[in-house]
This record gives C-alpha cells, structure tokens and sequence, in this order.
C-alpha cells in the first residue's frame, strides 16, 4: 500500500492519539497535500518543526497499529466479506430459480453491507 494512503487510513484510525497539531500536520500533509513550507507558514514554525512533527506523528501511528493491528483487522475484513460476496454470487448463479434462495441470499448481502 502507498505511504500516503496507509497514513492516511491510520490517521482515522487512530488520530485521536496524537496531539492535536500533529493531527493537523498529517492531515495537511498526507490529506490536503500541502507542503512543508506551505504547512510551516501556515503555522508560523520552520519547515523542520514540520518534518519533525510528521516524523514523531507517522511513528505513533506505526507503533499503534503495530500494538493494536487495527487496520490489518480491518482490511482481513474487507477481504472476507468479498469473498463472502463472490460465493453468494455464485450460489446466486446456481440457483437462479429458486426464488426463496436468492430472497435469503439477498438478505444476506444487506446484513453484509451493515458491517
């Protein structure tokens, strides 16, 4: 997965467990794409504290994901519950007459979406 988007995704994961400013500092980076000269002005610090900032930010959000595997769960998840789409698919196919069948198969995939 790009850097950008696996920071991204921890940041809403996890961002209530950074500071505020780091939280800001990510989102502007990864999220709004701004640069570090841009997010240091509009913060009025170096472009250093910026890195810094990022820098300490990525670490907690690595060191909490490697502690609580959050986003890996997530992602198994989402996995399974493709597969468990790709199955009801098929049996969808199979059973293209029998109307009871594909009504619970349905009812299934609606349950599946809630997740």
């Amino acid at each position: 997965m790009e850097k950008n988007v696996e920071i991204s995704v921890l940041c809403q994961l996890y961002g209530k467990a950074l500071t505020e400013k780091q939280y800001e500092v990510l989102t502007d980076y990864y999220n709004n794409d701004l640069s570090l000269s841009e997010i240091a002005e509009n913060n009025n610090i170096t472009r250093q504290a910026v890195r810094d900032i990022i820098k300490k930010g990525e670490n907690k959000l690595y060191e909490l994901e490697d502690n609580i595997s959050l986003m890996k769960k997530v992602f198994e998840e989402e996995k399974i519950v493709s597969n468990i789409n790709k199955e009801l698919d098929e049996i969808k196919r199979l059973t293209n007459s029998n109307k009871e069948v594909t009504k619970k198969i349905l009812n299934i995939e609606r349950e599946l979406k809630k997740l």
